[in-house]
C-alpha cells in the first residue's frame, strides 16, 4: 500500500522546478505526491511529474517579500494538513533556509513522519536529519542534488532509467503563432533584482546577437512588459512574448530556443526542465555552484570574484552592477555560438 507524501517547496518557480528530481524520487518510492507551494511557485509545482495535487500557502518565513503572520491562515493550512493525513513529509529548503517553522505545522497536523535538512538542532520536530554533504571530492551540491540527497536519506528512490536532471509534465501547449522557425530567447527580468543584467546591456546582447544573424525572442512575466519593450526595441524584428505566455507556454518557447540568454531566475531553470542551453548571466550574490542551470550545456558569463559575491544581496550592493555590467555583447554572441552553433550555418551543438 502506497504511502500518502507532502513535499513542501515554499519559494518561487525556480526553486520548485530544482525540486523536480526530489518530488520524482518520492513519487517513484510512494506513488503521486502532493506538494505545498507558495503562490508564486505553484504553477511550477502543477507542471512537475509526479505531483497529483497542489497546495498553497504564503509562509511568513520565506520568500522576496514575505507576508506577515497571520493566525487565520496558519490555524486553514494544519487544519488542511490534518484533514488530509499524510502519512509522511519532506521539507525541501535550500541551503540558507531553516525547515523548522513549516515541521511544527506539519507536526501539529499529525504528520508522524518529517524529514528535512536542517543545521538547527530540531528538537522532536524531524524524524530525519539531513545533513548536506560536500560532492565527492570536495564542494558544494548543487541544490537540486542536495533536494535528490535528501529524500535518498528518507528512503525514497528515482526510478531506473531517470537521469536526475530537471523536467516537466509532457505534453506542452503548442508554441506562439509568430515565433520565427529558429531563434534565441533572452529573458532580461529576475524576480531578485541584483541577479538581472541591467536594462540598457540586455538591449545591446539583443541588437549584438540580431546584428550577429539571429533571431531573438524577449520574454517576460506580466509586471515585466515595460523593461521587455526596452530590450527588444533595440533590434528591428526581435519577438516581444512579455505578459503573453503562462508557465506552461513560456516552456514550449524555451524548448524550442537554440539557446537561452538569461540571469538567475526561474526561466534558467525552466529552459533546464525542457533541456535547452544556456548562457547563464549570473550575479555571484549566490554560489553558481549551487544556482547555475543544471544538467543542461551552459556558459557562465559575470564576474564571479565580484564585491558582491557571497552577498545575497537583493538589490545590488555595489555601484554599477560591475558582476554582470562587465559581460559584454560579444561575450554573448560567443557565448550563444558556442551553445547553438554559427548563426551562418545555423548547426546546433
Amino acid at each position: 500500500m502506497s504511502a500518502r507524501v507532502l513535499a513542501v517547496r515554499l519559494d518561487n518557480d525556480g526553486d520548485v522546478l530544482l525540486s523536480g528530481p526530489a518530488v520524482r524520487a518520492l513519487a517513484a518510492t510512494h506513488g503521486l505526491v502532493d506538494v505545498l507551494a507558495s503562490t508564486a511557485g505553484a504553477q511550477a509545482a502543477r507542471m512537475l511529474p509526479g505531483v497529483q495535487d497542489v497546495l498553497t500557502f504564503d509562509a511568513p518565513w520565506s520568500g522576496f517579500a514575505p507576508p506577515p503572520v497571520d493566525t487565520g491562515a496558519v490555524e486553514a493550512l494544519v487544519r488542511t494538513l490534518r484533514e488530509r493525513r499524510y502519512d509522511e513529509a519532506v521539507v525541501l529548503t535550500s541551503f540558507h533556509q531553516s525547515p523548522l517553522p513549516m515541521a511544527l505545522l506539519l507536526r501539529l497536523a499529525g504528520v508522524p513522519r518529517v524529514s528535512a535538512t536542517s543545521e538547527d538542532y530540531p528538537g522532536s520536530l524531524l524524524d530525519v536529519r539531513h545533513r548536506r554533504p560536500e560532492r565527492p571530492g570536495g564542494g558544494d551540491l548543487h541544490e537540486a542534488e542536495a533536494m535528490l540527497d535528501l529524500v535518498r536519506a528518507a528512503g525514497a528512490r528515482l526510478p531506473d532509467g531517470d537521469d536526475g536532471r530537471l523536467a516537466v509534465r509532457r505534453p506542452l501547449p503548442a508554441a506562439p503563432a509568430d515565433l520565427p522557425e529558429r531563434y534565441v530567447v533572452v529573458h532580461p527580468g529576475a524576480s531578485v533584482p541584483a541577479r538581472a543584467p541591467r536594462p540598457d546591456d540586455a538591449r545591446r546582447y539583443v541588437a549584438a546577437l540580431t546584428a550577429a544573424g539571429r533571431a531573438v525572442v524577449v520574454t517576460g512575466g506580466p509586471g515585466e512588459r515595460e523593461l521587455a519593450a526596452h530590450v527588444a526595441g533595440g533590434a528591428p524584428g526581435a519577438v516581444d512574448l512579455a505578459g503573453r505566455t503562462s508557465l506552461e507556454v513560456l516552456a514550449t518557447v524555451l524548448e524550442g530556443a537554440d539557446c537561452v540568454v538569461v540571469g538567475n531566475t526561474g526561466p534558467a531553470h525552466l529552459a533546464a526542465a525542457v533541456r535547452t542551453p544556456v548562457v547563464s548571466l549570473f550575479a555571484p550574490v549566490v554560489p553558481a555552484t549551487r544556482w547555475a542551470p543544471y544538467g543542461v550545456p551552459r556558459v557562465l558569463l559575470g564576474d564571479q570574484d565580484a564585491p558582491c559575491r557571497a552577498s545575497r544581496a537583493r538589490e545590488c550592493p555595489v555601484d554599477g552592477h560591475p558582476c554582470l555590467a562587465s559581460v559584454t555583447p560579444q561575450d554573448v554572441v560567443a557565448a550563444v555560438d558556442l551553445l547553438a552553433g554559427p548563426a551562418a550555418t545555423g548547426v546546433a551543438a
